[in-house]
């Protein structure tokens, strides 16, 4: 009787939480028609009377309200936005959003595997499309996540995919898109016992880098070779980055590591994408020269030298944007990516133009990973993959999403979060 009693409640609390999630949108069946909206195009463009239409998943129509004419035969679902703004949907570089849960609890990360060089390892097969996490993500204009993994000196292949999905089949848009470096660290903190904060030099650091020569060596040397026996999962897998199907992303911060990562690739015949990029700024005219693409991490940080200017994180993405170097937002972990507008929001009291700092959660940052073809941008034939918002989306007091839609298809825009805001007002409300 009593196993009967915990199977029973075990079940319950399961069939709970299956019931919370939310569910994933119906295909789009009605075209809808949006009025009035200030349209910001993704591309370093705005309109500020924009008349947007979109039909199965696709736009099919953006513009000047007065330039355009509106088929009057089409049943259009009209929604007026006037006083709004339009945004394609961000997109979230170099995440783990869908491989962890809790941080705290060991049974729900799953973003690393054992190993040090492992390319092979796909990130996408462990992508958990029934987070709760990832309606919190939505919420704030987060509709696209490239999915990383993490661990060990190459962690594996990325995917990026829309987050309102079934399983992760439904939910990838573009599959192993590209292998993920972690370039060695050139100094090393001092062990616990030592004076606190500081740091040595990190006496196997070339070691370290010559595993990575060693390793791209030999899988350039099999990539050229034909009929390869036996076959090596590690080698084929990095093929793409040889003949430019793959993208390769190099994690690394300061201007030594930055330098060597970009000399390393360019020596491999690879074009990199340099991802967190803190010391970007010092090295300007290098990066411009060897046309380095940055995923820029850190603007909410302190900067990391104590000569440095205090606000110099907040000043990097307007001297890269002034610089012309091609550039996105990214935060690492899984639920901070709700705060990525944000991040954006910071840089342009700080330099950074507001149309080149939307760019850099849509436009460009689909540019880098590669989507730039199908999203990215509020343009005729993509993806109608965008948001509504009252207000400023990279303002935190005015990001308030009225509707948001992946590939034409209206999402839920609920989460946990907002549930218990609900339960919990209505709760002390009732005591007045």
């Amino acid at each position: 009787m009593r196993s009967s009693i915990i199977v029973f409640g075990i079940l319950f609390l399961f069939g709970i939480n299956v019931f919370a999630q939310r569910t994933p949108a119906p295909e789009q069946s009605q075209a809808i028609l949006i009025t009035g909206a200030t349209a910001h195009l993704g591309n370093g463009q705005v309109i500020a009377n924009s008349l947007l239409a979109f039909e199965k998943g696709k736009i099919t129509m953006i513009g000047e309200a007065s330039s355009l004419k509106v088929d009057a035969s089409k049943n259009y679902q009209t929604i007026d936005a006037t006083g709004k703004h339009i945004y394609p949907g961000f997109i979230a570089p170099g995440t783990t959003l869908g491989l962890t849960e809790i941080d705290a609890v060991r049974s729900t990360r799953d973003m690393r595997e054992v190993g040090l060089l492992n390319p092979n390892i796909r990130s996408i097969i462990a992508y958990n499309t029934d987070s709760k996490i990832t309606p919190t993500v939505r919420s704030n204009g987060v509709l696209l996540a490239e999915i990383t993994p993490e661990g060990g000196r190459i962690p594996g292949q990325s995917t990026v995919v829309q987050l309102d999905a079934w399983n992760w089949e439904d939910a990838a848009i573009a599959t192993d898109n590209g292998i993920h470096l972690n370039w060695p660290r050139s100094f090393k903190r001092q062990r616990r016992w030592s004076t606190p904060g500081t740091i040595a030099e990190n006496d196997q650091y070339s070691e370290q880098v010559r595993v990575i020569e060693d390793f791209f060596a030999e899988a350039k040397a099999y990539a050229n070779g034909t009929n390869p026996n036996p076959l090596n999962l590690k080698f084929e897998a990095s093929k793409g980055l040889f003949d430019g199907s793959k993208k390769l992303f190099i994690h690394a911060q300061g201007v030594k590591e930055l330098t060597a990562a970009v000399l390393f690739a360019q020596e491999q015949g690879i074009t990199p994408v340099l991802v967190g990029a803190q010391d970007a700024w010092r090295i300007i005219p290098f990066l411009k020269e060897h046309q380095a693409e940055i995923i820029l991490n850190g603007v909410h940080n302190l900067p990391s030298r104590e000569e440095e200017d205090i606000d110099q994180p907040y000043k990097t993405a307007a001297t890269l944007h002034a610089a012309g170097i091609p550039f996105c937002f990214y935060l690492t972990g899984s639920w901070e990516q709700r705060n990525l507008p944000f991040q954006a929001g910071h840089s342009v009291g700080y330099g950074l133009p507001y149309e080149a700092a939307v760019a850099a959660l849509s436009g460009s940052t689909a540019k880098i990973l590669g989507i730039d073809a199908s999203t990215g941008t509020l343009e005729m034939g993509k993806d109608a993959t965008l948001f509504i918002s009252a207000g400023d989306a990279l303002d935190m007091r005015t990001c308030k999403l009225e509707h948001a839609f992946i590939n034409g298809r209206k999402i839920d825009l609920g989460n946990k979060q907002k549930d218990l805001d609900r339960k919990f007002r209505a709760k002390y409300e009732a005591k007045k």
